[in-house]
């Protein structure tokens, strides 16, 4: 039998409560499930980072994003998700009413569309075919 693999959740982080309430709730379209907190002595055993921290839930059936609300700052790289969306022109004219810059970068004959969301996490947006 062949190994399935599923991916849970993403984890990120935010530096601001309310710019990850308006990006993942009116942008995404998810829901806020609930919170929780990571003691400074659970989150240095897991990360490295001794801090306590709040997470919030954004979810739907099929989504599930775990915010770390922190004043740290992530070093840039190559990290990035790829979300599926329905429908391309709504998601891009959400982005502008949010303030969300679409980035479009021509790749061979194909146009791929990135955002960055408020703290500068990159998302990869694909239609949904």
């Amino acid at each position: 039998m062949k190994e399935r693999t599923i991916i849970r959740h993403t984890a990120l982080q935010f530096d601001d409560k309310q710019k990850a309430e308006l990006f993942f709730t009116k942008i995404l379209g998810l829901n806020l499930e609930k919170s929780f907190t990571l003691s400074k002595e659970l989150s240095n055993e897991i990360f490295g980072i001794a801090e306590e921290v709040t997470a919030y839930v954004y979810a739907d059936e099929n989504t599930y994003f775990e915010i770390f609300i922190t004043q740290k700052k992530p070093r840039p790289g190559y990290e990035h998700t790829c979300i599926e969306i329905n429908d391309k022109e709504a998601f891009i004219e959400r982005c502008k009413k949010y303030d969300i810059k679409p980035l479009f970068v021509k790749k061979d004959e194909r146009t791929l569309l990135f955002i960055k969301d408020y703290s500068g996490n990159l998302y990869e947006i694909k239609d949904k075919k």
